[in-house]
């Protein structure tokens, strides 16, 4: 079925709690955040609309509140490394530490304790977030690789399911890549665009088992959230009803931040723990294989970019052109 302890993943979450006390506060802030803001916006939408009939009323209102979300979104937007720096990669940080049997620190001396191991493996947020970016790239291209030697083996109906499970994968990830940069956490990499490389070699050669744990995880992970959507609706039509205007929509669209606030300070936790579990696993003692590093190189202009960026990284920084890296 699959490959990873339900019970082991709960535990990894229940001893890093303070990691998820702060996953929370984050996410309910980012929800409230677009809740006030764009309630706000529609608030001076209807006070607008006062100046005209009730079909402009109720344009300037959806207009306001809509104004108001893309703000909130925008602030957001830059605001995405600093929640990967800190939050996702500090969690990651101590999750591999907790599945080595290492002792980590217990409260706030968590958080502090895991940012410094991040820092110490990426050197800043910016660095981390490129190579996040990179690795997403990647994954895609592995996966529509997957799809093409599927074709070739002749196995009824294989295509169709690699083409579900592409599918599956597309949508979870964002919870594979973050299993990638755990590879340099957890081999204290000094040159983490070269542990990125060699753990997407290592996440390709072992595919079978990596995508059908990501396909469960991303079945568990959406049904969970799509509950949470589904009890969040009655909360969400409550605010609307407070809002100027009773803009009907904007339930649904809360009820969808309320569920996406819960999925990614609760759901998606449990999900890398389990992923973590499967890709040290399945990995242990394996040296990536020099043939998948060719077949990626060959599909994808991003894995050559980040392959461009190991060579170029010396102590921290981008080596200069034209000097070895290895000196």
């Amino acid at each position: 079925m699959w490959d990873f302890s339900i019970g082991q993943a709960l535990a990894l979450m229940g001893r890093t709690m303070p990691f998820i006390v702060l996953r929370v506060l984050v996410y309910a802030g980012i929800a409230i955040a677009y809740v006030l803001v764009t309630g706000v916006g529609a608030g001076v939408g209807w006070g607008i609309g006062a100046f005209g009939d009730e079909e402009f009323r109720a344009g300037s209102t959806i207009w306001g509140g809509g104004i108001g979300f893309a703000l909130t979104a925008g602030v957001l937007y830059f605001a995405r490394e600093y929640i990967l720096y800190i939050v996702k990669a500090g969690h990651i940080a101590v999750l591999v530490k907790l599945i080595d049997g290492e002792a980590v620190p217990d409260g706030q001396n968590q958080v502090s304790y895991a940012t410094a191991i991040v820092k110490e493996r990426f050197v800043e947020a910016n660095v981390l977030f490129a190579i996040d970016q990179l690795v997403k790239g990647v994954l895609n291209a592995i996966v529509g690789l997957v799809q093409g030697v599927a074709s070739f083996l002749p196995i009824p109906g294989l295509t169709n399911l690699v083409q579900v499970v592409r599918a599956f994968l597309k949508i979870a990830v964002g919870l594979v890549d973050e299993v990638i940069l755990a590879h340099a956490i957890r081999t204290n990499a000094t040159n983490p665009w070269a542990s990125a490389q060699t753990a997407l070699v290592l996440y390709a050669q072992n595919y079978p088992t990596m995508l059908k744990n990501a396909a469960w995880l991303t079945v568990i992970t959406y049904g969970l959230a799509f509950v949470v959507f589904l009890v969040m609706l009655a909360p969400a039509a409550a605010i609307v009803w407070l809002m100027p205007g009773g803009w009907s929509a904007a339930g649904v669209v809360f009820a969808l931040i309320f569920a996406w606030a819960v999925k990614a300070a609760l759901i998606e936790p449990f999900a890398i723990a389990c992923l973590l579990q499967v890709f040290f696993r399945t990995t242990a003692g394996q040296r990536p294989d020099p043939e998948w590093d060719a077949r990626i190189s060959g599909v994808s202009k991003k894995f050559t970019e980040l392959k461009d960026k190991a060579g170029q990284w010396m102590g921290g920084r981008a080596t200069p052109r034209g000097m070895d890296p290895a000196r």
